[in-house]
């Protein structure tokens, strides 16, 4: 998951890093912040560097605010991803000339205007301001979180067309006036004994009737909204072919 963005910055282990092992995870913090993000002040780096101190996630934690990393402690993998975007910013500002004439592999051969045909192709989707975006609007808007920020972004451009345009919000706005409906055509099925009481029960039948119905809707919409994004196929141009 991170290994090209561990390899641009010569980390030692690129391919084996885990993040999940603790010793490992905050050692890699260490060299980060020692080697490329350097935001601490040399004398300042003590707390940080003290891996075996209970009080080491208080201060990763506070050096998370002082970096203005917008993910929680909890999100390791997502805090990983951006500390290395972070890094490999910061390390292409310091060797600019460097960098600026190199190009990623096959970029010479890529067609142009097959990336000018889908909006969303010319996106870095692994750039850590586009997911700490996606994730803000995600978290908003109340959508399930995903893997693939991308999957992520279409969701809520579905929701955004459907709930939220002008239309949608005036439509939403409109009071409903309810039809007058005779009970006497509607069976209960069942008699209480108390014609006061069977016409409550008649009118709590059809309120839950119309709740099922309202429930199918969002079902119904859901369902669609599902099917927009699975019928989507992933696109890699620079592969020159479509889906997985």
């Amino acid at each position: 998951m991170f290994r090209r963005k561990l390899s641009a910055l010569d980390y030692h282990n690129p391919g084996g890093f885990n993040c999940r092992d603790e010793t490992e995870f905050r050692n890699f913090i260490v060299w980060l912040e020692d080697q490329k993000i350097r935001h601490y002040k040399i004398e300042d780096r003590g707390n940080l560097r003290n891996i075996h101190s209970e009080e080491w996630p208080k201060s990763f934690e506070k050096y998370m605010k002082d970096v203005n990393c917008p993910f929680k402690i909890q999100e390791r993998q997502e805090t990983v991803d951006w500390l290395l975007g972070l890094a490999v910013r910061l390390e292409y500002g310091d060797n600019a000339d460097k960098y600026k004439d190199s190009t990623p592999d096959g970029a010479k051969n890529a067609d142009n205007t097959a990336k000018n045909a889908e909006p969303l192709i010319n996106l870095d989707v692994n750039n850590p301001d586009f997911k700490a975006g996606v994730m803000a609007l995600a978290n908003l808007l109340q959508i399930q979180r995903h893997d693939d920020y991308l999957v992520m972004l279409k969701a809520i451009r579905i929701l955004v067309q459907e709930r939220l345009t002008q239309d949608a919000i005036a439509k939403a706005s409109q009071s409903k006036e309810g039809l007058p409906v005779a009970l006497e055509k509607h069976i209960l099925g069942f008699d209480t004994g108390d014609a006061v009481i069977n016409e409550a029960a008649q009118i709590l039948r059809l309120l839950h009737i119309e709740e099922l119905r309202e429930l199918q809707t969002k079902i119904n919409e859901a369902i669609v909204a599902v099917q927009a994004i699975i019928a989507d196929p992933k696109t890699d141009h620079r592969l020159g072919k479509v889906g997985r």
